[in-house]
């Protein structure tokens, strides 16, 4: 556990997290959280993008398709949120998805929806 991807700043973004559940609870609709989160970045001066659009190459091609993350932070980890009664693999998919798809290595799975904020670190 001494060797986590990005250990001081995920920590931080997963602080700002906690901070909007504590704020907010659970019970409201994804778009709450994404605005909320945005001002609790803003406010802990935390550099992210919002609504990243990320480019998907097949054999050097850039495809039409193309991914958008909720939140790119230090230019470096990708953010998806959720607000839902549980996880399931599929959210997990989504997120290495776009690991995959980018020179990204850690995606951090956040889900408002329960009673206490859950979050999952995802590497690739």
């Amino acid at each position: 556990m001494n060797n986590l991807i990005y250990k001081d700043e995920s920590y931080k973004i997963i602080g700002a997290c906690f901070e909007v559940h504590k704020e907010l609870g659970n019970g409201f609709l994804e778009a709450v959280y994404h605005e909320a989160l945005e001002i609790e970045l803003k406010m802990q001066q935390i550099p992210f993008e919002r609504n990243k659009i990320l480019t998907i190459y097949y054999k050097g091609i850039k495809l039409e398709k193309k991914y958008v993350a909720d939140f790119v932070c230090y230019d470096k980890i990708i953010i998806e949120l959720k607000a839902l009664s549980q996880l399931a693999s599929d959210h997990e998919s989504q997120v290495l998805n776009y690991l995959k798809a980018t020179d990204y290595k850690l995606g951090l799975l956040v889900n408002f929806g329960e009673p206490s904020l859950k979050y999952k670190r995802l590497v690739y």
